[in-house]
């Protein structure tokens, strides 16, 4: 009310600046003055506009009995519906369980003035009062319903999407454990001696696939430099000694066969590795 009342004010005197627009400006107010003015409308214009926009939707709660929190359930209700309307009003829960989604009515909504009443507590004149004291519902736990929905339907309607799993272990000394319940001691412990030979023999396999990889096939390039002349046979044999020892991908590729060149100098004179400096002292040795 009081903002209502700001806005009322500053508008009287927009609307007298207004009127005595032909005026000499030093008959008028001075620029602080404007710039003071102007910045009073806006910010009490966007705060009167939020309150308004709060007060409207207070309203609305108050009236339909709905909760912000009970609105957004509301949604997600209908967003479930639109879901499973497709698929036969069912939809996937956790552990490949199947759960119906039936539409369901808000159940505390019991009419505007009921609402209102169970809202504001009291009477019409205790309504301004703002000493008056609250409605009371005993534990706070149980609230009035319409009688749209049974007695035993519950709300906020289950969500697949928020059930939780199954424990899969009645016990947590059972996790990541293998039991089996009706085998012997000796039974298990031969069971558990063949589980260990298959993961050793898939180990193996694995590190023979892998040694396998490291090694580079022959391709048609090797055999082709085997035959080139002989004024280039000392360079293509260096070529195909640094290839075999360099990067290969899964097709035996190198990257001198996608035109890198592997001996050029990546580095700066200031960043050489020690490795590059020890090379290159070793070749100046041997020369």
């Amino acid at each position: 009310m009081s903002m209502t009342y700001l806005q009322y004010l500053l508008y009287l005197r927009v609307l007298v600046i207004w009127d005595n627009r032909d005026l000499p400006s030093y008959l008028g107010p001075s620029p602080a003055q404007m710039i003071s003015l102007l910045s009073v409308i806006l910010f009490n214009s966007i705060t009167l506009f939020a309150l308004f926009v709060l007060f409207v939707r207070s309203l609305w709660s108050l009236f339909t009995n709905i909760t912000t929190i009970e609105s957004w359930e509301i949604e997600r209700h209908n967003a479930l519906l639109r879901r499973a309307r497709p698929r036969g009003g069912f939809l996937d829960g956790p552990d490949g369980t199947k759960v119906r989604i039936k539409k369901q009515e808000f159940p505390y909504d019991i009419g505007i003035l009921a609402n209102v009443f169970q809202g504001m507590g009291g009477g019409l004149l205790t309504w301004l009062w703002p000493f008056t004291g609250s409605t009371s519902f005993h534990d706070g736990l149980i609230f009035p319903v319409n009688g749209f929905e049974d007695r035993n339907v519950t709300w906020p309607p289950p969500d697949p999407d928020r059930l939780s799993r199954k424990d899969k272990f009645t016990s947590p000394a059972r996790a990541f454990m293998h039991y089996q319940d009706s085998l012997s001691a000796q039974e298990q412990v031969k069971a558990f001696r063949q589980r260990q030979q298959h993961d050793l023999k898939r180990n193996r396999q694995e590190t023979a696939s892998l040694a396998n990889d490291d090694s580079p096939p022959e391709s048609s390039k090797q055999l082709d430099v085997q035959v080139e002349s002989d004024h280039m046979s000392n360079a293509n044999s260096e070529t195909v000694h640094s290839s075999q020892n360099s990067w290969r991908n899964n097709e035996g590729d190198n990257l001198n066969d996608f035109g890198v060149d592997e001996d050029a100098e990546f580095y700066d004179e200031d960043e050489v590795p020690i490795s590059q400096l020890l090379r290159k002292r070793k070749k100046v040795a041997r020369s």
